[in-house]
């Protein structure tokens, strides 16, 4: 009986071992069967990358992926970068942005009971403990630590709840509608979910912010809990191995498997690339790596504003005199395009002469015509998908005529009405 006691002793912390392992400390803890060598990935994607001047997409193990190029939100390649998804504790990014944007940051916050008791992965905060709010962001976003996160959601609004409402407001401000947040951790939850392309497109706007982005691209980094110091190393593998890469947080649940959101920059492109669902921490490194490296290899800026305006011109000077007025005094039409929000976006090398631009218009006008009205629409494609699509608009006014106009005109034309007379 005492044996079997013994035994079943030995199997019930096996299997809470287990849980632990893969739960409550789940977030970015290297597992004894997930460890490996970042060094010689780098070297075998590079080396495979520079053989090869293929442009076929690496294989990719996370669920959605996505790459975005930061100046211009384009988005460079992506699988299923619109579906919903659990983002594990990628979450903090908005959670430290609404931190960020609420908070003095060299306030103290004392721990409570319920964010010191919070699961997953954890800074270590105790009961009472007390450290600013700077230190309770570097620990949020380099050890990705829940207990900070609920006590940064608690400092801020009150409650878990409340902060959540927060972060739901500024995603609805970003225009992220297909992201609904209910913890500040990220934690599995039904009801919490984003896409690639969105959380790419938080990573953005949050990586704009100062305070964001030397946080997450800090690799160690000294806090202070009740005056003693406490040393915290950066969660996110590829910053400082990966060349470029300066941000932004990992991931790690049962629901969302593994996830990235990396910031990379190398010369003039700065891109974001976010996998989501890697079934492995090898395999989200990997695949980020693969990602980044095939973006950098086969895409490049093109001035698209410069296309647009060159075909504009030529259009202007093959179609302009077909363009009627009816009723005004003036029939030249000054006419000029909508700004093009990013004059320069990254394309595939092997697409950059592939562009079609494409003018429709009103060829017959009634006077009168204000300036800023719109008379047709230039559209500029790359593989059928739309890069650009604005108005053609007057740019001058053009007034009605009035009786004195049409008596100048007569008078303009009576002699050739007189000849035509004569010579019936």
């Amino acid at each position: 009986m005492k044996q079997f006691q013994i035994f079943l002793k030995i199997i019930l912390l096996f299997f809470l071992f287990i849980f632990i392992s893969n739960y409550v400390f789940a977030d970015d803890l290297s597992l004894s069967d997930d460890t490996f060598d970042i060094s010689e990935i780098i070297s075998n994607i590079e080396s495979i990358e520079s053989s090869s001047n293929t442009t076929q997409l690496p294989t990719i193990n996370s669920r959605a992926y996505v790459v975005i190029d930061r100046k211009s939100n384009t988005v460079l390649i992506g699988k299923n970068e619109n579906q919903k998804k659990k983002m594990a504790s990628t979450t903090k990014i908005m959670t430290a942005l609404i931190v960020i944007e609420h908070c003095n940051l060299s306030d103290t916050v004392e721990i409570s009971k319920k964010a010191a008791s919070t699961g997953g992965s954890r800074l270590g905060l105790k009961t009472s403990d007390k450290l600013t709010v700077s230190d309770l962001l570097y620990g949020l976003m380099m050890c990705s630590g829940n207990d900070a996160a609920a006590s940064l959601a608690e400092h801020v609004a009150g409650s878990i709840t409340e902060f959540a409402n927060l972060m739901n407001e500024k995603a609805k401000s970003l225009g992220l509608s297909n992201t609904h947040f209910v913890t500040p951790h990220g934690l599995d939850e039904d009801e919490h979910y984003t896409t690639a392309y969105e959380l790419a497109l938080l990573s953005n706007y949050a990586m704009n912010n100062e305070i964001f982005a030397k946080i997450v691209g800090t690799k160690n980094y000294t806090i202070t809990i009740n005056g003693y110091p406490k040393n915290l190393t950066n969660t996110n593998e590829l910053l400082g191995v990966l060349n470029g890469v300066y941000g932004i947080k990992t991931g790690f649940t049962n629901g969302a498997n593994r996830c990235l959101v990396t910031c990379c920059k190398r010369g003039d492109m700065d891109i974001i690339c976010v996998v989501l669902g890697a079934d492995t921490k090898k395999f989200r490194t990997t695949d980020s790596i693969k990602l980044i490296e095939y973006a950098f290899q086969n895409f490049t800026y093109v001035n698209i504003e410069e296309i647009i305006s060159n075909h504009f011109e030529i259009w202007k000077k093959e179609n302009l005199s077909n363009i009627t007025v009816m009723k005004g005094v003036s029939n030249y039409l000054n006419l000029a395009f909508e700004k093009v929000p990013y004059p320069s976006i990254p394309v595939r090398s092997d697409l950059v002469n592939c562009f079609q631009v494409y003018i429709n218009y009103e060829s017959n006008l009634n006077a009168p015509i204000t300036k800023g009205t719109s008379i047709g629409k230039i559209t500029l494609e790359l593989e059928g998908k739309t890069m650009y699509s604005g108005n053609i608009f007057v740019n001058t006014d053009i007034e009605h005529k009035n009786i004195f106009d049409y008596l100048y005109d007569f008078c303009k034309n009576f002699p050739d009405i007189f000849n035509s007379i004569l010579q019936t």
